[in-house]
């Protein structure tokens, strides 16, 4: 089967498409770099010949309100269009636990942008809602650190491993079409603060972490459900810790 992986170079993209091609499948590696660009629609039409399943796990490059908009509907029409040209029988993207309920953030207000092109488009779809990466506890950190100075605040995060989404992703796109969605989350559910105290451990920089829910979430103010999933989720089995550890020393 051919598959197609817009973002198919970054994080999850290249280790989804590592996950495909063992198991036999024809992989098509879309992104910029290689050729395929889904907001200017470059290469589309030519990687999508001969494609049953498109899996979009792109992320915009900038988070700025405008741009991330911009980024996500123009590449979700982009798709939706070529796509349809190729008789793809299956869309797969990968979203976030709680797009909708973080609306003051432009950054999910874009995502749900996309979930709605998505589930507009005509095209038999699947959507894999995810927590957020351990790989990102690091922009988080930095996020909370301000002159020196960390503040974060006590509402819950559930972080989850990124090859636990990129297993989960490949399984999802090897299946039948949900017209629907599944969540993936950590086993860990943990204060936000808390996971940055963890990251600043893991990279050999304790640093005294102040609790302050008035900074909310990269400037959103959230709550014990914001970023945390529904009942019936995926839940992984590796920890924060025990992911760290595993990293070569300063790469997380």
């Amino acid at each position: 089967m051919k598959i197609v992986v817009i973002g198919g170079t970054g994080l999850i993209g290249s280790q989804l498409v590592a996950k495909l091609n063992a198991a036999g499948h024809e992989v098509v590696a879309a992104s910029p770099n290689t050729g395929v660009n889904a907001v200017t629609g470059e290469g589309l039409i030519e990687a999508m010949k001969g494609a049953t399943v498109v899996v979009d796990v792109a992320n915009s490059p900038s988070f700025a309100d405008d741009a991330v908009l911009d980024f996500f509907v123009r590449a979700g029409r982009n798709l939706a269009a070529a796509e349809t040209a190729a008789g793809v029988s299956h869309h797969v993207a990968l979203s976030v636990v709680g797009t909708e309920r973080l609306l003051d953030s432009g950054y999910f207000r874009a995502k749900l942008a996309q979930e709605e092109l998505i589930a507009s488009s005509g095209i038999p779809w699947t959507l894999v809602r995810a927590t957020q990466f351990f790989e990102f506890a690091g922009a988080i950190a930095g996020a909370a650190t301000v002159d020196g100075v960390t503040r974060a605040t006590s509402r819950a995060i559930q972080p989850v491993a990124s090859a636990d989404v990129a297993a989960l992703v490949a399984e999802v796109a090897l299946a039948a079409p949900l017209n629907g969605m599944v969540e993936i989350a950590g086993p860990e559910k943990m204060p936000v603060a808390t996971l940055v105290k963890l990251y600043f451990e893991s990279v050999g920089e304790p640093k005294n972490v102040l609790v302050d829910d008035a900074v909310g979430y990269f400037g959103t103010i959230i709550d014990d459900r914001s970023l945390t999933p529904d009942e019936g989720a995926r839940i992984s089995e590796k920890r924060f810790g025990d992911w760290a550890a595993a990293q070569p020393p300063r790469a997380i």
